[in-house]
């Protein structure tokens, strides 16, 4: 196998002590919600439950080109370079028609460090491939959610030529050039050992970086009994990322990372329940928004502890599974509250 296997660390690496550098000029993940869509039906995502049981996601389903123009021209009056800017969100990424340009201009207004896809890449053709890596595309994370075509058939609900799969994303990998190739795995979407094993064997010669992932139970309205295995159901004993669970009295994510949905919309963390619309990317800038008074007062509740930002906060798992050390404000609270007034 030729690619690093990083199961249990960081996949973006070395981590910086977040309460060393705060407050922040400028965020650190710029995260990019440009489709609220999906191909998958994947068994531990929001996608297997009927859309009335999701609550507000979007106002709009598709990121208008022209208002993401906008907002990346905003971003290149904030004082540094974004560390990452990452297409993500609640949904597929590559169903954006415009997806290959929005990277393109990305890349050529030179606001971020690392320009990013989280992908399923079933739609990851040659001329898809082809366009993202002239764009200016710097990593790809590919998600993938099995060994067979009938493990994608029993967790994604669909029907995947899984050798033409394959076939693309060798394509992608040989003619990549400077982009990094990550792709991962949930523990779930594998049947025991020799899974793995197969996993390691169909996809470790065609990536950079690869890993096993733990499913965790983060989606309300999720039968996570039914999706993780025995004992996992009832004590998820690490996060995401293979890494002790800790109790979390603050979450970091609203201190360095923005997320811009569909509508033009900013949420200040990667929940899937909002706990507040920090500004309109349609009605102000984004650097505005970044230092505005909502994001400022959301900061310094979140110092006070998780259940003075509201319900969607205090019940909110996420943070709880996804949490790095690196990243723990609890020891810096009262220090970082004189920088975060309201």
């Amino acid at each position: 196998m030729n690619a690093k296997d990083i199961s249990g660390q960081a996949p973006g690496g070395q981590r910086t002590r977040l309460a060393d550098v705060l407050p922040l000029d400028t965020p650190y993940v710029m995260q990019i919600f440009p489709v609220y869509a999906c191909n998958f039906k994947c068994d531990y995502c929001i996608f297997s439950i009927d859309a009335s049981q999701r609550g507000f996601i979007s106002d709009q389903p598709i990121m208008d080109f022209k208002l993401y123009t906008k907002c990346v021209d905003d971003m290149t009056r904030f004082p540094n370079k974004i560390k990452v800017l990452r297409f993500v969100g609640i949904g597929e990424p590559l169903l954006h028609k415009r997806i290959a340009d929005m990277v393109a201009y990305t890349a050529r207004k030179q606001v971020a460090q690392t320009i990013e896809i989280l992908t399923n890449a079933h739609l990851l053709t040659p001329p898809i491939a082809d366009a993202l890596i002239s764009a200016g595309l710097n990593r790809l994370v590919v998600s993938v959610q099995g060994t067979s075509k009938e493990k994608y058939r029993n967790t994604s609900g669909i029907d995947l030529d899984f050798d033409a799969f394959i076939e693309n994303l060798r394509y992608f990998y040989e003619h990549k050039g400077q982009v990094h190739m990550y792709i991962k795995v949930v523990d779930s979407a594998l049947d025991g050992k020799e899974d793995e094993k197969k996993f390691y064997r169909i996809f470790g010669d065609i990536c950079d970086t690869i890993a096993i992932e733990h499913t965790v139970p983060i989606h309300s309205g999720i039968d996570y009994a039914r999706v993780l295995k025995d004992s996992e159901a009832d004590d998820q004993a690490v996060t995401q990322f293979g890494l002790p669970v800790s109790e979390v009295k603050i979450c970091p994510q609203p201190f360095f990372t923005m997320q811009i949905n569909p509508d033009g919309k900013v949420v200040p963390c990667f929940s899937f329940e909002y706990p507040g619309i920090m500004g309109d990317c349609n009605r102000a800038s984004v650097t505005d928004i970044w230092n505005g008074k909502e994001f400022q007062q959301c900061r310094r509740k979140m110092l006070d502890g998780l259940r003075y930002c509201g319900e969607i906060c205090t019940h909110c798992q996420i943070i709880k599974y996804r949490l790095f050390p690196e990243d723990d404000l609890r020891d810096d609270a009262q220090r970082l509250k004189q920088l975060y007034r309201s």
